[in-house]
């Protein structure tokens, strides 16, 4: 029996590696004989660069940056195809795991240190530029990011405005003569697993705004200023177009990206599937099993388990399901799914869970093995 393990990190818990690890366990105390490819996998949150870079054999690089409120926080870099490509996560940089939850404040958190991570790849020589956005803690349209690369966001009266989401009340020009002369040769690619817009009801401050802090009224607060520096942007001759899926990412981080970098916006799950060689390594697989913390509705939109499913399913591979937890309509699952299940066994509370939850996933991944065997 050959099987590819391709789940995604258990947040908070496992990474996929550790995740890959405990499936691979279970599999062999099941089957010995087995077969097993493990690609530890991400779709453009956390842990998309570690996974990416382990795939392609790179090396990591450590540097420190501005953290969400100006603190200073080590991040890493990845390094692939001989040092050409570099892969990073704006969580490392820029992400809510950095901030307790009740500090948590999207008015004053900015993005400048993920700005200063591109500029320590693009000085350890990257061509390309590989960019995971998911779980900021940010929602100032990128561009704290942007003045750490040389853009410029003045008031009416020529002033440089400050770091922040609430500054971009002031919003009045957008200066782009002095940005980094390096990133018009570089390619960038942005994984991200969302389709929202820049404003609106669907929009960054509207969707992602209250997980990071933001209170009904400051929702329309964010909203509003995102919509100035969209309209600065608009005014420079950068877009006309503030609707492009993947803009409302990362609090709006996604438009920057894309209107002022000239990024490409991707599926973050495809793309590091693409990365790790899924699609080379499944021919003559007979399982693909998947998992991630929590599967719930958000799941089949764009996520990665629901893309591994996808995908495995068009190569004519089964794919299974190991979560830590499922929720809403479990009968749902069937949908993308050929089996799907939760890994607790018997623990009512979250801590509970997190603690035995290795244990847990070798037991279910044995479980599953043996319940194959009983076809033969």
């Amino acid at each position: 029996m050959k099987i590819i393990i391709a789940p995604d990190s258990f947040k908070g818990n496992m990474t996929a590696g550790e995740a890959c690890a405990a499936i691979e366990e279970g599999i062999l105390r099941a089957d010995k004989n087995a077969e097993v490819i493990k690609l530890p996998l991400a779709d453009g949150g956390e842990g998309t660069a570690k996974a990416l870079t382990e795939a392609a054999g790179g090396c990591f690089t450590e540097t420190s940056v501005k953290g969400p409120f100006g603190e200073q926080v080590t991040a890493a870099f990845g390094l692939i195809h001989n040092g050409k490509t570099a892969v990073l996560d704006l969580a490392s940089a820029s992400g809510i795991e950095l901030i307790p939850r009740e500090e948590l404040n999207p008015m004053k958190a900015t993005t400048y240190g993920t700005g200063e991570l591109i500029s320590a790849a693009l000085d350890a020589g990257a061509q390309e530029l590989v960019i995971g956005i998911g779980g900021s803690a940010t929602n100032d349209g990128g561009m704290g990011m942007l003045s750490a690369l040389g853009f410029r966001l003045l008031d009416r009266a020529g002033r440089t405005l400050g770091p922040g989401a609430e500054e971009l009340a002031h919003a009045a020009k957008f200066d782009f003569s002095a940005s980094d002369p390096r990133l018009k040769e570089t390619k960038i690619t942005v994984a991200c697993d969302v389709t929202n817009p820049l404003t609106g009801p669907n929009g960054a401050s509207a969707v992602f705004g209250p997980q990071k802090g933001a209170d009904p009224e400051m929702v329309k607060i964010l909203d509003a200023n995102l919509s100035k520096l969209g309209q600065c942007w608009i005014d420079a001759g950068l877009t006309d177009n503030l609707e492009h899926p993947g803009d409302g990412a990362a609090g709006g981080t996604g438009a920057a990206l894309r209107i002022c970098l000239g990024a490409a916006i991707e599926s973050g799950a495809m793309l590091v599937m693409k990365h790790s060689g899924f699609f080379e390594k499944i021919n003559g697989v007979d399982l693909v099993i998947t998992g991630e913390g929590m599967t719930d509705s958000q799941t089949a939109g764009g996520k990665l388990c629901s893309v591994v499913a996808r995908e495995s399913h068009k190569a004519g591979v089964p794919a299974a399901l190991l979560s830590g937890g499922l929720g809403g309509d479990p009968f749902v699952l069937f949908n993308m799914f050929d089996f799907a299940v939760s890994i607790s066994c018997g623990e009512t509370s979250l801590d509970a869970m997190i603690k035995m939850s290795r244990r847990d996933l070798v037991f279910a991944a044995e479980n599953l093995i043996r319940a194959m065997h009983l076809q033969h």
